[in-house]
Order: C-alpha cells, then sequence, then structure tokens
C-alpha cells in the first residue's frame, strides 16, 4: 500500500501537534517517524491510523482519501508500546481476537493464529496466560495480533520502549525481517536514533510539529539539510562552533576564538559568501587525535586539554576543552589517554557541515 500525506496538520485549541506534514511512503517500505518527545510523530501516526481526525490536509492510501474511513475499515494493523494485551485471555485468545471481531469462521482462525504465532516464534505459547510471558514474548503477541489481520499497512507506535538493550536489538532484527519478508507498508514512530537508522528504508525527521527532512538514513546523516538534523540524528551528536569564514590568500579558513582551520573551498565557499558567523559542525568520529607518527600539516592541528574519558567499549568518548570551548572526540581506546592529557587533533576538513544561524538551513544541502 502506497500512504501518502498531503499538508496534514492538527491541533487543539491553537495548540499544534502537527504542522503541514506532507510525505509519501512507497508500498512495501518501512518508514520511521524519529524525533524527541513531543514532536508530533506519535500525533501523525494516530491520524493514519484515523484514531485522531486532522484538522488540515488529507491521507491517501493508494490514492484514496481516506480521511472519514473509519478505522476498522484502513486496512491497518497496530502495534503499541504498552503492548495492549488483554491480560485475562491466553496467547490464543490475544492473537485470535481481532478475528473473531470479524466473525472469521473457527477453522480458519485456528489455521491463521498458529501461521502467524509459529512465524514470531511463539507457537508452543498458545495456552499461555499473557502474565507467564516474559516482556520479549509479549511484544511478539502483540506483533502477532496484529499481523493476523493480514493487514496492508502496520503501524508501530515505539513498540520496543518497554524492552531491555538487548532485547531490543533482537526483536528490531526480527521486525524488520519480518516487514522486509511480508513486503507490509509499515510506519515505526520511535525517539530512538539507532532503530531509525538501522530499520528505516527512509526517516522522515519531526520537531515541534514540523518535518525537518524526510530522506534515507545515509544522507540524513552525511548530508543534514537542518541544524536541528544534524544534531539529532548521530550519536554521539555532533559538535558545533560558531565561527567566520575567510579568505586568505587563497585559502579558505574558519576562525573563532577556539579555532583556526584550512577549509577545502568545495565546503567553504557557500558559507564564506554569508559575510558573518555561521555554525560549523563536524561528528567525533571526523575528529582524529594526532600522535607523531601522523603529524598534521599546518592550519591544521589543533590543540586542548582532555576533560572527561567515557570508555564505550571499544572506543572511548572524550571531552575536550579547547580554548574555553568544550568539544567531544571518538578515538580508539587503545590510544589510552587520561584526563588532564594535553592533545594535539585535526578535523577531517572534508567532512564538516555548515548552517545559517538564522534559517538554521544547511549551506551544503539546503
Amino acid at each position: 500500500m502506497r500512504v501518502e500525506l498531503d499538508n496534514l496538520s492538527k491541533s487543539w485549541d491553537g495548540v499544534v501537534g502537527a504542522d503541514r506534514i506532507t510525505l509519501d511512503i512507497a508500498d512495501g517500505d518501512l518508514v520511521a517517524f524519529l524525533g524527541p518527545s513531543g514532536c508530533g510523530k506519535t500525533t501523525t501516526l494516530l491520524m493514519v491510523a484515523g484514531i485522531y481526525k486532522p484538522t488540515g490536509g488529507t491521507i491517501s492510501f493508494d490514492g484514496r482519501v481516506v480521511n472519514e474511513v473509519a478505522p476498522k475499515d484502513r486496512g491497518i494493523g497496530m502495534v503499541f508500546q504498552s503492548y495492549a494485551l488483554y491480560p485475562h485471555m491466553t496467547v490464543f485468545g490475544n492473537i485470535s481476537y481481532p478475528l473473531r471481531i470479524q466473525k472469521v469462521n473457527k477453522g480458519e482462525i485456528r489455521e491463521r493464529v498458529q501461521r502467524v504465532a509459529d512465524m514470531m516464534g511463539i507457537g508452543d505459547l498458545l495456552d499461555r496466560n499473557i502474565a507467564q510471558l516474559s516482556g520479549g514474548q509479549q511484544q511478539r503477541v502483540s506483533l502477532g495480533r496484529a499481523l493476523v489481520k493480514e493487514p496492508q499497512l502496520l503501524l508501530f507506535d515505539e513498540p520496543l520502549s518497554n524492552l531491555d538493550a538487548r532485547l531490543r536489538l533482537s526483536m528490531r532484527g526480527e521486525i524488520k525481517r519480518l516487514q522486509d519478508g511480508l513486503g507490509i507498508t509499515s510506519i515505526y514512530v520511535t525517539h530512538d536514533q539507532v532503530e531509525a537508522m538501522t530499520m528505516a528504508d527512509k526517516i522522515a525527521v519531526m520537531s515541534k510539529g514540523v518535518l525537518q527532512a524526510y530522506d534515507v538514513p545515509e544522507d540524513l546523516y552525511d548530508r543534514p539539510k537542518t541544524l536541528f538534523v544534524a544534531g539529532f540524528v548521530g550519536n554521539p551528536p555532533m559538535n558545533f562552533f560558531d565561527v567566520e569564514i575567510m579568505r586568505t590568500d587563497g585559502d579558505f579558513r574558519a576562525k573563532s576564538g577556539a579555532i583556526d582551520l584550512v577549509l577545502p573551498a568545495d565546503r567553504a565557499e557557500k558559507a564564506a559568501a554569508a559575510k558573518g558567523k555561521v555554525i560549523m559542525g563536524i561528528r567525533p568520529e571526523d575528529v582524529d587525535l594526532v600522535d607523531d607518527s601522523a603529524p598534521a600539516g599546518e592550519g591544521l592541528t589543533l590543540t586542548g586539554e582532555i576533560t572527561v574519558v567515557e570508555p564505550l567499549g571499544r572506543e572511548d568518548l572524550l571531552g575536550v576543552g579547547i580554548n574555553g570551548v568544550d568539544m567531544h572526540v571518538l578515538v580508539d581506546k587503545a590510544r589510552g589517554v587520561r584526563v588532564g592529557d594535553s592533545v594535539d587533533f585535526v578535523f577531517n576538513t572534508s567532512r564538516v557541515q555548515f548552517f545559517d544561524p538564522e534559517t538554521e538551513l544547511s549551506f551544503l544541502w539546503a
């Protein structure tokens, strides 16, 4: 099913939940709605589901406007954060409930429930009570209940938020495998960018009810079109500096009280035309420490003091102070640096981003 949202809006007494959201979800794609709490992602999902009625704009399924179509007639299955299971029913009772409401015959119900339960890896748990299941098993029941209806559109409202980190990892893989295998168009609401980046074909990034960007994960990460997207997508988050871009002796340089860097022309030329301060961004993994075996050239090396070391396993996340400005650097733990060390480091200037401080739009990609 192809899903189109055209200037979709929702407000309550002047409070805007979603503001003119326009996007096109291709048949069979999994699209993530990503953003912080209160950004409008769940509001938009509930309008697609028919639970909220839009105050403006249209929702179309395969070219048919469904604004006035009841939720039960939209051909959707929904998976909730809270699982929303019936505690007095067995696993079989929960999964079969939508079919019993539709008055499907008992033989077909038994066959479809067993097929979906086997697909979810809970085929041997059909007689269990919900209270006897783990969180992961309950989430599988919730997903099975959505799938047994054989929906054309699957809607996920932060379905993994109540699970521990290891179980979230395995369930992400299972949901994506099932969605790919079944080819069901899906919308997945999450505030977890790792879920969005690893599962989605495309991501809609939202903030304060406004769609900030709608793109494939790689482009959101490498070519962020707004300052919000640059700061929200990526973990650890991007470093930002207020700088002026100047051209001296044919070189473009980024200058502030903290830094002075030579920049490649293809990155700096548009920002330099702004004739004033701009915001420069660099991701922590695009900064590296310099040692004697690999010195950086003049105009590239900066010096700072390590203020924090956060071990992350194979890597350390360093807090570095440079002339009163704090930044983060991601390095191999084998570097063995400690708090208080003075270090030289270098930016991968081919990866720097530049944003207009007024519009917050990228000079490179917007």
